[in-house]
């Protein structure tokens, strides 16, 4: 079984370009009939369990590579494998789409950007959304870069709230609906990705948005073609917001068991997405395997702190849970956000979600396709002819056990394979470039 790095796949295009060269030369110099050049540009995957990210699994399955292209995906002995292809052999490895996280909040200067994109690439991240504390300008730039072992990212740019002194100013405060839909315009101006909103009294301190606040967003929003997501506590504005015209949700209801009355409304509007975003379960867990990209004192802080959680810490998870797998049994589409930054939180939501009902396949298509619907990325998150070859190689199955996600052998993004191991030496050397 061999595994090729960045290094060597890149020679192995080299000479393929040079073998290219010559039989272009020889056939200019010959009579003889030209015979089809050797696919050196392409990489075959074979024999591992292809997990496609729409609820498909193929067992024994080939991935073939031109660049950084699906070009076909299927069983062995179905697909035709290249002449002069590289064949990389996975038997026992699991392939499956890379991750993508539609809820986080990035730096807001470029150095330490571009090392959190590295470390959600790391864990097997292939985009980010970060929603609502960017700067806009350095945000765009990074988007429209093709950075190295680093993650894809959209913005949503300065998000709208009521005004929430001593949290934070970035984004756009709004007391009056003029102000709400000047907001919302110069978003579109500024072409962010999607609108977010927080409609939260965060435990009585501030005074919220109202339907007279949020519904001109909306609106506006809609008027550029730009959906809108919400960040949400309450049973009520969630059935305000839906009445709306909402597009997603980056939270559950949190505050209680979720009702008739906002599943008819949800189905009335059965493109609106969920990001659950669920809590800590309030359970001692072994923080050890992420140990790669967060130094040792930190996981032992985790670990403290985990020891001293009350019997009660795990309410608010099981009551989020009920309300997930009620809208999960009840057709509502579900996405997958972390509302966080480092990577490696990407495996712990999705342990999480399982925990909470929905099954490890379930997981993987609302972190892979629902996900990059939801951002409107159309080349990621499918094993499928014509996506971006995003996927990671792991060395169990996680449909068997979630956790296997963290299994990770290798990350390959645009077709090249992710430099763990550069980045983790240089992250054990205390560097972020």
């Amino acid at each position: 079984m061999r595994s090729l790095n960045v290094t060597q796949v890149r020679a192995v295009l080299a000479r393929g370009v040079m073998v290219m060269a010559l039989a272009t030369l020889a056939a200019a110099c010959s009579s003889a009939p030209e015979e089809a050049p050797l696919a050196t540009d392409v990489m075959v995957f074979e024999g591992a369990r292809l997990i496609t990210g729409d609820g498909t699994v193929i067992d024994d399955g080939v991935l073939v590579i031109q660049r950084d292209r699906i070009t076909e995906v299927g069983r062995a002995g179905e697909v035709a494998v290249p002449n002069g292809a590289t064949r990389v052999h996975l038997n026992g490895k699991t392939v499956m789409p890379a991750l993508i996280d539609t809820h986080t909040h990035i730096a807001a200067e470029r150095e330490p950007l571009l090392d959190q994109l590295q470390r959600q690439a790391y864990w097997g991240v292939a985009a980010v959304a970060s929603l609502g504390m960017d700067d806009i300008e350095l945000a765009r730039q990074v988007r429209g870069e093709v950075i190295a072992d680093a993650a894809r990212l959209r913005t949503a740019g300065r998000g709208i709230t009521t005004p929430e002194p001593g949290r934070t100013e970035v984004p756009y405060w709004v007391t009056t609906p003029e102000e709400a839909r000047a907001a919302a315009a110069e978003l579109a101006k500024n072409q962010v990705d999607i609108i977010k909103m927080w409609v939260d009294d965060r435990n009585g301190q501030y005074k919220k948005m109202t339907p007279e606040l949020w519904t001109p967003v909306i609106e506006e929003a809609h008027q550029h073609g730009l959906r809108v997501t919400a960040h949400i506590f309450n049973l009520s504005d969630a059935k305000g917001l839906l009445r709306a015209g909402l597009d997603a949700f980056a939270h559950g209801v949190r505050d209680t068991e979720v009702d008739e009355e906002l599943l008819a409304l949800w189905k009335e509007r059965p493109h609106v997405v969920l990001v659950p975003n669920l809590p800590g379960r309030g359970v001692a867990e072994d923080m050890s395997w992420i140990g790669d990209t967060v130094p040792a004192a930190e996981i032992a802080r985790m670990h403290e702190a985990q020891a001293k959680l009350p019997p009660t810490a795990g309410a608010s998870f099981q009551l989020q849970a009920r309300n997930l797998v009620t809208l999960r049994d009840n057709g509502i589409r579900i996405a997958f956000g972390t509302d966080s930054n480092g990577g490696w939180q990407a495996h712990q939501e999705l342990a999480d979600m399982v925990a909470a009902g929905m099954t490890p396949g379930e997981v993987i298509v609302a972190a892979t396709r629902n996900a990059a619907d939801l951002l409107k990325i159309d080349e990621l998150g499918l094993l499928a002819p014509g996506k971006s070859a995003d996927f990671l190689v792991l060395d169990a199955n996680p449909l068997d056990d979630i956790t296997h996600t963290r299994r990770i052998a290798s990350v390959y993004l645009r077709g090249a394979e992710v430099d763990r191991a550069a980045l983790r030496s240089r992250w054990a050397a205390g560097g972020t470039e």
